[in-house]
């Protein structure tokens, strides 16, 4: 049973992003938090010494948007150096005798909380999950929350497009600090289940589960069934929990049920996992989906269920006009999954950010392949006022905190934690070098099924990673497709300008290990600045507020003659897996989106999907091209 807690304010009624947020293992039992909270803002970072914890807080927010967000109700876009939240909750009395886990979506960026005056958890990282434990609570009660989250301007931390000036600019967008994803409450149990891992296993079609616990007793065990869309029972297994803190079991699925999930037909089975005590009696149960699908590599070819799969990928940055990083309801999050669609996609990074979980679950639903990143962008050796996030250990335990909360949903194909990191071409080793290296032993070490790419664009520094990538923004359809010529030889694109000029002095170029035959895909292209309005007014001229890569066309049909030149580059080589193209939408200043930033239609989306669907090389039934 889901509970709601709201009380009735000035700033909203209403319990904004209502949805259950952690669809890949649901509980009947939670409480969304989501709503006016208490709210102050910190600036000299001294409410812990000022008492903060133990008082009322003046002002008021809606969570879970930011307050630089307008749907905040607040909207003050300044740098904020930390900021405060206070709620009291009525615990629902039907959950007396059970332990309540309080969980954030995410906040920005360390944040500490404190239950009823005692500090209860402790997290850093604006992009990933925690949860508090706060114990055995009794029922009919009231718990006062309360939450401090900091954020520098400067310094080592990750924030992927975060803007450190005080304007927009270039591709660095509006700040957001404190609470931006859900927050939640759910009883469980003295012992319970954790999140488990369900590994696809389409050769066998059986899923391998690994069932974490947060104690063992004598007696317990647990069983997983899997159920068909109609509700039929198709494979069923117990297996102990007294002795493991991590049960592991496989579910073998009859011949005649194992039906791939795939982009074609996205088909999902439901798991539904029970804790059970010693008499039979039911100590904790859940449910989660699983796609049955796997991602294999043979030469440099990038397989999906055993066969070429060519990934029309966009990039998608997952920013919003009212919400930032907060999409303003869970059809917002739908709805970008389907204009992807309909211009002709199959998938997206998404880019700089660690999305909601709600959008990969629609992923899953809709057949939508995804590759998860990190918020990293212009880590590098070389500090500067706007690109300082210099690469820290905090980097590698954020992105396991992603895989970890990821890693059952199907429509993730592939992991990318690093893009477009920058080093001195004399700085051959760095801080850089391990922490590159550490997020992709960590990322193949919590994750052997699927591939990694070790840092998206440049400057790859892992000899094996499983995927190699460049980006390029040439405009001109011609030089494009000579530029992304070689891979027939085992000499693609690296980066424009080492491969032009690989005994160039340059300090701000960066370097790259060599290729070595792996799959290869422009990971990002295009970004062909259109604004239609400026266009018309400025009639050529280019100085305008927006931005996009190269020339601006002229004209709507100038656009999608380059769009289709472009892409015909890359469908056209047989041994291109892929490409994403920059960008879904336009966001803020960077008009460079194939949707407005409204979601609005700015193109003739028809001759962009015709654009994309014509075959591409690598989908040709021999597949020998790949080889």
């Amino acid at each position: 049973m889901a509970h709601t807690d709201n009380p009735s304010t000035e700033v909203s009624n209403a319990v904004p992003r209502p949805e259950y947020p952690r669809p890949s293992f649901v509980r009947e039992e939670w409480l969304n938090l989501n709503g006016t909270w208490q709210f102050a803002f910190d600036p000299g970072d001294s409410g812990l010494e000022r008492g903060l914890v133990h008082q009322e807080l003046s002002g008021r927010i809606l969570v879970p948007f930011c307050p630089e967000s307008e749907l905040s109700g607040i909207g003050d876009t300044d740098f904020h150096p930390a900021v405060w939240y206070r709620r009291t909750v009525h615990i629902p009395a039907d959950w007396s005798g059970r332990r309540v886990l309080l969980h954030f979506g995410a906040v920005d960026h360390d944040a500490t909380v404190w239950a009823d005056g005692r500090e209860v958890a402790r997290h850093s990282g604006g992009f990933t999950s925690f949860t508090a434990d706060l114990g055995e609570v009794d029922g009919g009660t009231e718990m006062v929350i309360v939450v401090r989250a900091r954020d520098a301007r400067h310094g080592p931390q990750a924030r992927g497009k975060q803007s450190t000036e005080y304007a927009n600019h270039a591709a660095h967008y509006t700040r957001t600090t404190g609470i931006w994803q859900t927050v939640w409450m759910e009883p469980v149990s003295a012992v319970h289940l954790r999140r488990p891992r369900i590994t696809p296993d389409l050769a066998s079609g059986a899923f391998h589960l690994e069932l974490p616990l947060s104690a063992n007793r004598p007696g317990h065990r647990i069983t997983a069934r899997v159920t068909d869309a109609d509700g039929e029972s198709v494979a069923e297994a117990t297996v102990r929990a007294d002795l493991d803190l991590a049960p592991r079991m496989v579910l073998t699925l009859p011949e005649d049920r194992c039906r791939p999930w795939s982009p074609e037909d996205p088909h999902l089975y439901r798991v539904r996992i029970e804790l059970l005590d010693a008499d039979g009696a039911t100590v904790d149960r859940a449910e989660c989906t699983a796609g049955l699908r796997s991602v294999a590599i043979d030469g440099k070819r990038l397989l999906l269920n055993g066969r070429p799969v060519f990934q029309r990928l966009v990039l998608d940055q997952g920013w919003y006009p009212d919400g930032l990083m907060t999409a303003p309801d869970d059809a917002a999050l739908v709805r970008d999954i389907e204009l992807s669609l309909a211009a002709g996609f199959n998938g997206a990074r998404l880019h700089q950010k660690v999305f909601e979980e709600r959008f990969l679950h629609h992923a899953d639903r809709l057949g939508y392949l995804v590759w998860g990143e990190f918020g990293d962008w212009g880590s590098g050796t070389k500090h500067t006022t706007r690109d300082n996030q210099q690469p820290t250990a905090g980097f590698i335990t954020q992105w396991l905190e992603a895989v970890e909360r990821d890693y059952s949903h199907p429509s993730i194909v592939g992991w990318c934690p690093l893009n477009e990191t920058h080093q001195e071409l004399h700085d051959r080793q760095s801080v850089l070098d391990d922490v590159t290296r550490g997020m992709f032993l960590a990322t193949k070490a919590a994750d052997t099924s699927r591939p990694v790419l070790d840092a998206s664009g440049y400057s790859h520094r892992v000899l094996e990673t499983d995927v190699y990538d460049s980006h390029s923004y040439e405009q001109d359809p011609r030089e494009f497709r000579r530029q992304m010529a070689g891979l027939d030889k085992d000499q693609p694109l690296i980066n424009p300008d080492t491969r032009a000029n690989p005994e160039k002095e340059n300090t701000d170029a960066v370097w790259s290990v060599p290729y070595r035959g792996q799959p290869y895909f422009c990971s990002e292209f295009g970004g062909i600045w259109w604004n239609p309005e400026e266009a018309a007014a400025a009639a050529g001229d280019d100085r305008q507020v927006s931005w996009g890569y190269g020339q601006r066309p002229r004209t709507e049909e100038e656009f999608h003659e380059r769009f289709a030149g472009l892409t015909a580059a890359l469908l056209d080589d047989p041994l291109m897996f892929g490409y994403c193209y920059t960008q879904l939408t336009d966001v803020f200043q960077e008009q460079n989106g194939v949707y407005r930033f409204d979601r609005g239609e700015k193109l003739d989306v028809a001759r962009l999907r015709a654009a994309q669907q014509r075959p591409a090389a690598f989908e040709r039934p021999s597949g020998e091209e790949g080889r």
